[in-house]
C-alpha cells in the first residue's frame, strides 16, 4: 500500500501495532519497549502511538534498541504514526506539539502525523474525566491544518492526516488544504463498517486506518465484545479453520484499509499477521456485509461525550 507524502508515494505497512492501552492512557503503567521489540521480531514494522497514549517514549526506545541490536538496519524500515492531542489544537501549538512528540520518540521525523480529534481542550481541568464543559471548544480546522502542513513542510513528518473526522469534516478540509490529508483513522470493523466515510476517503485518495478492528475487546474503557461474539464471524472462522480475529482483519484488508491492531501476546501477534495468503469468498463477504451495524465508541480518549454540544455534534456526525 502507498501513502501520499512529501516524497511522493511511499510504502506503508498495512498492519500497524496499536499502542493505546487502558493503563497507559490513564497514566498508571508504561508499555514495555521489550513488548514492541517482540512485535518487530515477529514482523511488525508500523507502530501507531499518540501523545495521549503516553507510549511515545516506549516506541522510541524500542526503535533505538532494534537499531542497536541489528534487528533493523535503518530507521526507514519502521513506519511511525503519532497524533496531535486536543490540548494543542491551536495553530501556534501544532509544530511545538510534534517537536515534543519527536523528543519523546527520540526521532528526527515521524512518518505520519494525525489530528487526533476535531476538538480543542483548554483550561486547568482538561485532564479530568469527564472533562468539564467549559474546557471543551470547537476546533478551527483551517488554522490547525495550516499547522499540520507546516509540520510536513519543515520535514518533521513525511505525511499528515486526521483521525475521527466525519465525511462532512473531511470535505471541509479539502476545500482549503494545500496538502490534502493522506489518512483518516477511524473506528472500523465488521460490526461498524463505515461505508460512507470509507467511500468518500477513497474517492479523494485518502487512506483509511481502522482502529478497534476487533472491538478493543478486553478494554474496560472503550472496548466491547461484539466483534468477537458475532455469530457470522464465528461461523466463517470455524469453516475456514481461522480465528474470529483473523476473519475480521482479513475482511478489513479486503476493504483496502490500514489496520491498527493491538495484542501483546506473541502468539496472537503472529496470528494477526497471518491474513495474507488466503481470502474470503464472495458468499462470506456478502454475509459480513449484512451484519447489523452499531457504533460503540462513547469516549474521546477518556473524555465522556455526554452533556456537551460540541462532543454531541462530533458523535452525531460519526454515527
Amino acid at each position: 500500500m502507498m501513502i501520499r507524502s512529501s516524497e511522493g508515494g511511499r510504502p506503508v505497512p498495512v498492519i500497524a501495532m496499536g499502542t493505546a492501552t487502558e493503563s497507559s492512557v490513564m497514566g498508571t503503567e508504561v508499555l514495555s519497549p521489550s513488548t514492541l521489540i517482540e512485535a518487530m521480531k515477529v514482523g511488525y514494522r508500523h507502530f501507531d502511538t499518540a501523545a495521549a497514549y503516553q507510549t511515545e517514549k516506549s516506541v522510541g526506545e524500542a526503535v533505538a534498541e532494534a537499531l542497536r541490536s541489528g534487528l533493523i538496519k535503518s530507521r526507514s524500515e519502521i513506519f511511525i504514526t503519532t497524533k496531535l492531542w486536543c490540548n494543542s489544537a491551536d495553530r501556534h501549538l501544532v509544530v511545538p506539539a510534534l517537536q515534543k512528540s519527536l523528543g519523546n520518540l527520540g526521532l528526527e521525523y515521524v512518518d505520519l502525523y494525525l489530528i487526533h480529534w476535531p476538538l480543542k481542550l483548554k483550561g486547568d481541568d482538561q485532564h479530568k474525566s469527564p472533562v468539564p464543559n467549559e474546557c471543551i471548544f470547537a476546533i478551527d480546522i483551517k488554522a490547525v491544518w495550516e499547522g499540520m502542513e507546516e509540520c510536513q513542510n519543515l520535514g518533521l513528518t513525511k505525511s499528515i492526516g486526521v483521525s475521527n473526522f466525519s465525511a462532512k469534516k473531511i470535505e471541509q478540509v479539502l476545500t482549503f488544504a494545500k496538502i490534502p490529508p493522506a489518512v483518516n483513522q477511524i473506528e472500523m470493523n465488521p460490526v461498524w463498517q463505515q461505508k460512507r466515510i470509507v467511500n468518500i476517503c477513497k474517492a479523494n485518495d485518502i487512506l483509511v486506518t481502522a482502529y478497534s478492528p476487533l472491538g478493543a475487546v478486553g478494554n474496560t474503557i472503550w472496548g466491547h465484545s461484539r466483534v468477537m461474539e458475532c455469530d457470522v464471524l464465528q461461523d466463517i472462522a470455524k469453516s475456514k479453520g481461522k480465528t474470529v480475529a483473523q476473519i475480521s482483519l482479513r475482511w478489513l484488508y479486503e476493504q483496502g484499509v490500514i489496520i491498527a491492531v493491538k495484542s501483546f501476546n506473541t502468539e496472537r501477534m503472529k496470528q494477526n499477521l497471518d491474513i495474507f495468503d488466503w481470502s474470503l469468498t464472495e458468499e462470506e463477504l456478502d454475509k459480513i456485509d449484512k451484519v447489523p451495524q452499531r457504533r460503540h465508541l462513547y469516549l474521546i480518549g477518556t473524555i465522556t461525550i455526554e452533556h456537551n454540544d460540541i462532543l454531541a455534534e462530533i458523535d452525531a456526525e460519526l454515527n
